[in-house]
């Protein structure tokens, strides 16, 4: 048996150690290496599932792997949030919406920090919200409602689709910037706040802008502002809620979220890949027609989103009362 002297032993122990450091250095990044799985906190056949569905077709042959979709709703999107912030093998991401910095003011304990246990890939789109009547209400526009709202308080009615929800918030963050008082009535969903509205059950029924466009074609239903910073093409001719209240901006904002150990070549190849998305696709399109607009930001935006509004739900939860369950 032929023995290699100790110092020899040695130098080939280091070269041999330097030539696999340098494989490995000279190992491009791979990602994804398996199936990238997008869960959607929500109810299957919900408005966030489009646009999810959408970016994972069209991601799926550019990456080389498949990208599916799967619904994981519960505790309000608390829990499919949960199963992304929890995962460990970076191919799990949440396309969720704006909740995902409301749940923790709504929740005691909604089984994440959005700051701590995500990693921001992009903000997807986002969409006005309205603020609609009944055709034959006596509310003539926004300017009436704050006044009427003012002369008598919290006998104004507000309808939304549940406690907690985004509708839910608009009405309450409309009540402490406008200084109004209103009585709000949550449904359970859109369509029973609807048929509320039409029984003269709600005075007011606060919804996503893509909900009033088919009734004002019927003539059943009157759009008096809607909750972004500037008009919408979707519904033409209604004011912002800012020409009355100044400063005033809420927009249902969708977006693309990774667990904390999504490596940030991941984060770049991901919004690398959907950023051509934004103003030619069709999804831009539909989105446009819907009241919403395509924005892939990339991940700094929806960062400093997050950062934002975490505190701002919280202080708006606070002030509306409402008790974290």
């Amino acid at each position: 048996m032929h023995i290699v002297p100790t110092s020899r032993r040695a130098l080939l122990s280091g070269l041999a150690g330097t030539t696999l450091c340098r494989a490995a250095i000279a190992q491009p990044f791979r990602w994804p290496q398996r199936t990238v799985r997008f869960i959607v906190p929500f109810a299957p056949g919900g408005p966030v599932e489009v646009p999810a569905r959408f970016i994972a077709d069209y991601l799926t042959p550019r990456l080389g792997q498949n990208v599916i979709v799967e619904a994981r709703p519960g505790a309000g999107g608390a829990l499919g949030i949960q199963l992304v912030a929890q995962s460990t093998d970076q191919h799990s991401l949440v396309f969720t919406t704006g909740s995902v910095a409301i749940l923790p003011s709504l929740q005691k304990n909604p089984g994440y920090d959005p700051i701590r246990d995500l990693t921001p890939v992009s903000v997807i789109s986002e969409s006005a919200m309205a603020i609609n009547v009944r055709t034959e209400s006596a509310i003539r526009d926004l300017n009436d409602l704050l006044a009427r709202a003012r002369a008598v308080p919290g006998r104004i009615t507000f309808g939304s689709s549940g406690v907690g929800t985004t509708t839910h918030l608009l009405g309450e963050l409309l009540k402490v910037r406008a200084e109004i008082d209103m009585l709000h009535v949550p449904y359970r969903g859109t369509g029973q706040g609807l048929g509320a509205l039409y029984a003269g059950d709600v005075d007011l029924l606060l919804t996503d802008a893509s909900v009033p466009i088919p009734h004002i074609r019927d003539g059943r239903m009157r759009t008096i502002a809607v909750s972004s910073a500037a008009p919408i093409t979707a519904l033409p001719g209604v004011p912002t809620v800012a020409s009355a209240v100044p400063g005033f901006s809420m927009v249902l904002w969708f977006a693309l979220l990774g667990p904390a150990n999504l490596p940030p070549q991941a984060v770049e190849l991901l919004a690398r890949e959907i950023d051509p998305l934004r103003d030619t696709s069709v999804l831009a399109q539909r989105m446009e027609a819907a009241g919403g607009k395509l924005l892939v930001t990339g991940p700094e935006e929806l960062a400093e989103r997050i950062r934002q509004e975490v505190p701002l739900w919280r202080q708006v939860v606070r002030m509306a009362g409402i008790t974290p369950e």
